[in-house]
């Protein structure tokens, strides 16, 4: 019990599997990391990064937390971003949420989430922000959706606006940052159209992406 190991067989058998089909992986993994990526992600374990973009190891770098959100306090979310822009000069930042998120969810309900509620406020500051439109909607379902996006597209305008990104600009470094929603039930992506490529056309991609979602809820909540 101590040791688990049925999980040290499975590297093994990872191992064996990986040099059966390549036997340099491991000797081109170790000697570079060059990622055009930032992946900003759900801790979530049904949404590994690398892997629902058939990207392999060394290919993006991968930051992940509760709900997937950018905190201009959080050292740890600040301090990756800064080293992938930085030092490995990625040319895309991803900021990834997914449906079905159990972090959105207890923002969106209040309820459950322990201690994590404290994270979660920031979360709850993006539901209060836009209360109107998702309190309009009558399916639960589509509430939980809907803060899902709203989520993603609040953490792509906060991640804009963090020094490192804003600095990366003015030196003119080629860097965007995109905001995509993950399904849990049928493994797709989905472009939330909310890509930033400069500070001057923040504001804009911004309210175009809500002006997008804002025809659907409309039409949802006509239809109850």
């Amino acid at each position: 019990m101590k040791r688990l190991p049925q999980l040290f067989q499975s590297n093994r058998r990872w191992v064996e599997r990986t040099r059966a089909a390549d036997p340099e992986f491991f000797r081109k993994l170790a000697a570079q990391q060059a990622p055009e990526y930032l992946w900003i992600g759900c801790s979530d374990s049904r949404v590994p990064a690398n892997t629902i973009v058939d990207l392999l190891p060394g290919e993006m770098f991968v930051h992940r937390n509760v709900g997937n959100v950018v905190v201009h306090t959080d050292l740890n979310c600040l301090s990756v971003i800064q080293f992938a822009v930085d030092v490995l000069k990625v040319r895309h930042v991803i900021v990834c949420g997914h449906y079905g998120c159990s972090g959105v969810r207890c923002a969106l309900t209040g309820e459950g989430g322990g201690l994590s509620r404290n994270w979660l406020r920031h979360i709850e500051d993006v539901r209060t922000r836009h209360a109107a439109a998702i309190d309009a909607l009558g399916d639960a379902q589509r509430r939980h959706d809907l803060l899902c996006e709203l989520n993603v597209i609040e953490q792509v305008a906060n991640a804009c606006r963090t020094s490192v990104v804003e600095e990366a600009w003015r030196r003119d470094q080629p860097l965007a940052v995109h905001g995509w929603v993950y399904g849990l039930e049928d493994g797709l992506l989905r472009d939330l159209d909310v890509t930033v490529v400069a500070p001057g056309t923040l504001a804009e991609a911004y309210g175009n992406a809500l002006a997008r979602l804002a025809p659907r809820s409309a039409r949802e909540a006509a239809a109850r």
